[in-house]
């Protein structure tokens, strides 16, 4: 089992990737953080707090769940979505390139990532 919090690792076109996911309170949010394992100091926070129409961990969600009333479930434990926010973060030009941290609202990555696919 793991342990909360913990990092996990993702490689995506040769870049390696530590992540993890953590509830944090008392504002009520949870914080996906990534950065890539040789620059240790430049991490990115995507942040998603609790507010109307928006839903983090909690009954009946589980610990890593993020959704919207009427949106999907994405869970920030399974390396795909983390992955999908990785490149969408990367699309928006929010990777960290120097040394620090970057936090920033998640939910507008959220809104992009949960859209249903045109057909």
């Amino acid at each position: 089992m793991r342990r909360d919090g913990a990092l996990r690792q993702l490689t995506v076109d040769g870049t390696v990737w530590l992540w993890n996911v953590r509830h944090r309170h008392p504002d009520c949010r949870t914080v996906l953080t990534l950065r890539r394992a040789e620059t240790r100091h430049a991490q990115l926070r995507l942040v998603f707090r609790d507010g109307p129409g928006r839903i983090v961990a909690g009954y009946p969600f589980g610990l890593g769940d993020v959704a919207s009333t009427g949106g999907d479930i994405l869970n920030l434990n399974k390396p795909g979505v983390v992955r999908r926010f990785l490149e969408e973060a990367g699309a928006r030009g929010l990777l960290p390139t120097a040394h620090g941290i970057r936090e920033e609202d998640a939910w507008p990555l959220y809104d992009t990532l949960a859209e249903p696919a045109e057909t």
